[in-house]
């Protein structure tokens, strides 16, 4: 889109955006310019009188020329409009004016607009109004516009409800027979809480028109069999799928009617009903044509499994953006391009939409995988029955992105939030593309239900731009286990972990008992719990004659012992075994276990194909999904919760090693431990000298002098100041004269520091002097340091005011490519540098996260008083670190912090160094309004 060389500002191309609305359909929010007036007169045409009437408070059949200049000529500045369009064309608009006090029209400083909406009556419930509100909100705060005014008539109480539900402060009166509203822009808690809740109902319900069809239409199909198109119809129609299915090729014979007994068309425009998901299988130069064919009759998304886009390189990459901007044209979502294809084996859905051969048992596991073969070596692994974790428990749904070009890992989150089918997600992830959504969505799913993740190697999908982490691989691992992720490192431990939390009841403590008849066995496991971290009990060994009832018995001791927390059972064959044994054995195991359904049990097999089989076996697969569904009238009424105490019991996971058995363990410990913590995270708090809007100023006028800078110090100190940040003051000191009238301005003792970079915070140089009590000792220090280092343009010098003496310690805030916004602290000093002792949370920070995060380095005994040493004040310290995530938190352009040294003493702390660097804040910001990604 342009705008004229008279308009103010320059059309902003990053108010474009892609949003998903309330029934899962998307539409594209832009600015209206000059060149929209048609499409301004049609959208006006379709509107009902009464909109008309409820919009303009008088009859208003039609739009005047004038009024049509008014309303696609704007500034970008004091007047604004902005359009929601599917198809290239307008369905709703809201404007804004700048005001004065007295209701005039103004411009800056005013910091008022009038605001007005109106939607096509076709399109009125979906959501748009809503949607709108927070972009054109989020223009007028970059525009330093700071309230809302809406007149609004007392009938129109569509309009009335989307102002009253956005969870802005408002003030409302009634005046004239008008409502006039006002309200202030600010975000709130509660705005931001009815603007998540919106996002992810509405992306939950765009997943949900991809994996609940009531029709599909496979386009691509070969008239014999064979070839992508047919083998995913065959899939179709295998699995049972019970809706409409309909075969496309525009091949097909003009009389042909169905193709191994699916009904067949030459194009999905020629279906009589609906078509509710499009397999797309068509050679990449027509996959274009066969979109708009799809939008045109009101597809609502596309699976797409055909090849040649960003993997095949800078063509294919433009290929792939041009096809996810024209789907989105329509309103329709895509899983793909160069996707596996999806599944739900749900018995009321029952769809194989995927090139997998056969429909994975039911069961409670979500699966999520970038790559396609990755999705089918997981497919594979939970299908199994023999050969390492075998059983029965299945998949609810599968989704293969492929290259990810639209759908992802993120919007599969929300549909899993509360998804009655699905009790554990397990995900393999090449790269996280939001990351601050994405632990967003993690730490409130993992609230919920466990999420298991495989991360790669930093690898992004075909198409997409995403930078490695700077961190260490074991720190982005903590940080995502703060927001309750179970992070695993391979496909078999995915597996592993996942079939136990779908199985088994979550346990209450790291107390583990084991009991087998193998002592060597049981010794094995043993070790691996200390290895891991657990407190495993003496091992029970039963001897080789142990019977059936005798393994009963045990564990079900071992179960009642209050010391005892989860149980894990080995067991190896005994001489003439066989599947008659094998089955009493784990009989008599599930039956014991039922005794108290509240701890988990796991078994450890050596060569038992037999047992494992068994321990799967429930009185027949069906009846346990069969169970869960028969108990879904519960399931509405309550909360999307993890496996229960009392489901699953009758299914124990066999592993053949007890390394892989403990280890899944482990990570169901940790992970019930994040539950319990969870429950109370703890609060950010509010501090009443925290000057917020005076440091976006300060940002802001700092960042029009480029892209990024690194602030200098009085820049430095006067923003963390506004953050309760106090910086003492360095004076450089070029000259020992110049040190000299330092001191006196800051008063002794003072320190004498070389700040090159060579000897920048290394003290063990000799780059420092202490206690400077007077001038003459000052001058004398000055003089030994150029005699040891050099000139005083190649130290550079800076006095600085004594700090009490106290343990100096470190805190820095990042943004990290992959892990989002991240506080770290430790201690100062080669030592911990050399160890790698730094802590690391992600931001914002609570208080309780704040007091652990100071707790978690190996060498905190030195801010307790280790070895008789005086504790430091860890209070303040908690406070400065809760200040520096606020100001990174409330600032996304804050790029980096760094306090160092921060000397913590018995009563305060000094910050003695403080660097920030500012960059723009990202395209994509999880603190912005609703929008798609865009790759």
């Amino acid at each position: 889109m342009q705008q004229t060389s008279s308009d103010r500002h320059e059309y902003p191309a990053h108010w474009e955006a892609d949003v998903v609305l309330r029934d899962g359909g998307t539409a594209r929010v832009r600015p209206i310019t000059v060149d929209d007036a048609d499409r301004l007169v049609s959208f006006y045409e379709q509107v009902s009188d009464e909109s008309k009437y409820y919009r303009f408070f008088a009859p208003y059949p039609r739009l005047s020329a004038k009024d049509v200049h008014r309303f696609t000529h704007h500034d970008f500045v004091d007047r604004v409009g902005l359009a929601a369009t599917v198809g290239g064309e307008f369905i709703a608009t809201v404007r804004y004016d700048r005001i004065s006090a007295d209701g005039r029209p103004a411009s800056a400083p005013a910091d008022e607009a009038e605001v007005a909406f109106l939607v096509q009556d076709a399109h009125q419930g979906r959501g748009v109004a809503s949607a709108l509100l927070e972009h054109i909100a989020a223009v007028a705060r970059e525009r330093g516009i700071r309230r809302f005014a809406a007149e609004v008539l007392p009938a129109n109480n569509k309009m009335i409800k989307v102002f009253t539900d956005a969870g802005y402060t408002q003030k409302r009166s009634f005046e004239d027979g008008v409502v006039r509203l006002e309200f202030d822009l600010e975000p709130t808690d509660r705005s931001l809480a009815v603007q998540r809740a919106r996002e992810q109902r509405a992306e939950a319900r765009s997943v949900r028109r991809l994996l609940v069809p009531g029709s599909v239409a496979v386009i691509g199909v070969g008239r014999t069999p064979g070839g992508v198109g047919r083998s995913v119809l065959d899939n179709i129609r295998d699995a049972g799928f019970t809706g409409d299915l309909y075969a496309v090729n525009k091949a097909f014979p003009e009389g042909q009617k169905e193709l191994d007994g699916v009904p067949a068309h030459r194009s999905v425009r020629d279906i009589e009903g609906p078509v509710d998901l499009a397999v797309v299988a068509v050679p990449v130069e027509h996959v274009p044509q066969v979109v708009t064919e799809c939008g045109e009759h009101g597809v609502q998304g596309l699976v797409v499994v055909t090849a040649g886009y960003a993997e095949s390189g800078p063509e294919g990459r433009e290929r792939q953006r041009e096809l996810v901007r024209h789907a989105r044209t329509y309103g329709m979502r895509i899983i793909g391009p160069n996707a596996f294809g999806v599944i739900n084996t749900a018995a009321d859905v029952r769809l194989n939409a995927s090139l997998a051969p056969e429909m994975p048992r039911p069961g409670r596991i979500g699966l999520f995988a970038q790559s396609g073969a990755i999705g089918i070596a997981l497919l594979s692994r939970l299908h199994r029955r023999g050969g390492g974790v075998t059983g029965v428990t299945g998949v609810s749904t599968f989704v293969s992105s492929g290259n990810r070009a639209d759908v992802s890992g993120n919007d599969v989150l929300q549909y899993w939030y509360d998804d009655p089918d699905t009790d554990v997600a397990l995900m393999y992830l090449e790269s996280i593309g939001n990351p601050r959504k994405f632990t967003r969505l993690a730490r409130r799913t993992a609230a919920a239900k466990p999420l298991v993740v495989v991360q790669g190697a930093g690898s992004a999908p075909q198409g997409h731009a995403v930078r490695a982490t700077r961190l260490p691989h074991a720190t982005v691992s903590a940080l995502l286990r703060q927001a309750g992720v179970i992070r695993v490192e391979t496909i078999t431990e995915l597996v592993d972990t996942g079939l136990l939390l779908a199985r088994q009841p979550l346990p209450g403590g790291a107390r583990v008992a084991i009991l087998g008849n193998s002592e060597s066995l049981g010794l094995l496991t043993y070790d691996a719990c200390l290895s891991e971290g657990l407190r495993p009990l003496p091992p029970l060994d039963l001897t080789t004659a142990a019977t059936a009832a005798d393994f009963h018995r045990a564990l079900s001791d071992a179960l009642a012992d209050e010391a005892c927390d989860a149980v894990v059972v080995t067991a190896i064959p005994a001489v003439g075994e066989g599947p008659a044994e094998d089955a009493a054995l784990a009989e008599a195991l599930r039956s014991a276990a039922e005794t108290v359904p509240g701890k988990p049990v796991l078994v450890v097999h050596v060569e038992l194909g037999g047992l494992a089989a068994a321990l799967s076996a429930a009185t027949s697969t069906a009846p346990r999904a069969v169970s869960r569904r028969e108990d879904s009238q519960r399931s509405e009424e309550r909360p999307p919760s993890a496996v229960q105490a009392s489901e699953g019991v009758g299914l124990i996971p066999a592993y053949p090693a007890a390394e892989r058995a403990v280890r899944a363990l482990a990570e169901a410990v940790k992970y019930a431990q994040w539950r319990r913590e969870a429950v109370d995270p703890g609060r950010v708090p509010e501090y009443e000298d925290i000057d917020e809007k005076g440091a976006a100023g300060l940002i802001g006028g700092l960042l029009a002098r480029g892209q990024g800078l690194t602030l200098g110090v009085d820049e430095t100190c006067e923003l963390l100041g506004m953050y309760g940040v106090d910086v003492h003051r360095a004076l450089p000191a070029p000259t020992p004269d110049a040190a000299a009238e330092a001191a006196r301005t800051l008063g002794y003792p003072v320190a004498l520091k070389a700040t090159a970079p060579h000897l920048r915070h290394r003290a063990d140089l000799g780059g420092v002097r202490l206690d400077l009590a007077d001038e003459d000792q000052l001058r004398r220090a000055y003089a030994e340091l150029g005699e040891l280092f050099g000139r005083p343009e190649e130290l550079r010098p800076v006095v600085q005011r004594m700090a009490p003496r106290g343990v100096d310690t470190v805190v820095r805030a990042v943004i990290d490519p992959a892990a989002g916004a991240v506080l770290s602290f430790g201690l100062a000093g080669a030592a911990s540098q050399l160890l790698g002792d730094t802590a690391h949370r992600l931001v914002p920070v609570t208080d309780r996260e704040a007091a652990s995060l100071i707790r978690s380095i190996r060498t905190a005994p030195l801010l307790f008083g280790w070895r008789g040493s005086t504790p430091v004040d860890t209070p303040a310290l908690e406070e400065l670190l809760l200040r520096v995530s606020r100001l990174v938190d409330d600032h996304p352009e804050v790029v980096a912090v760094t306090l160092e040294p921060v000397v913590v003493a018995a009563h305060g702390l000094s910050v003695l160094g403080a660097s920030v660097r500012l960059a723009p804040p990202p395209v994509r910001d999880d603190l912005g309004p609703r929008t798609l990604p865009v790759y």
